[in-house]
């Protein structure tokens, strides 16, 4: 009996912390991702997409960890102006993946930033998918 309260507890965890991952906004991504081609997105694959050494700066390989850092339920820094980016996990900031908007937008500086070109599909999804599960 105990053991089923003990599994009963920790499947409503998972599935709280599921569910407070995922937005209507990420849903929607996820989505239009797939109508442009993408599938099976992949959050360990997002991880090292997340982490792919991309365009040289100033002597430095650029990632996404350059200004954002490597943990991500803390504040990042911009490589070049000091600025201060917002947590990027949603468990240190919910609102971060609330607008479909905001996250294009995002993901088109940024792609351009660290790797000097635009993301695929497959790779937004998949580096969502690795954001949100933080």
């Amino acid at each position: 009996m105990k053991t089923l309260g003990t599994l009963m507890i920790l499947a409503g965890t998972l599935l709280v912390a599921t569910a407070a991952s995922a937005t209507p906004a990420t849903d929607e991504l996820f989505a239009r991702y797939k109508s442009e081609g993408a599938s099976g997105f992949d959050a360990e694959r997002g991880k090292k997409d997340w982490l792919k050494e991309g365009k040289e700066e100033e002597g430095k390989k650029m990632n996404c960890s350059t200004c954002h850092g490597d943990d991500l339920s803390k504040p990042g820094k911009h490589h070049k102006t000091g600025k201060v980016i917002e947590a990027m996990a949603p468990s240190a900031n919910p609102e971060r993946f609330t607008d479909a908007k905001k996250i294009e937008k995002w993901f088109k500086r940024n792609c351009n930033d660290a790797w000097g070109r635009e993301c695929t599909a497959q790779e937004k999804g998949d580096v969502l998918k690795f954001l949100l599960s933080k």
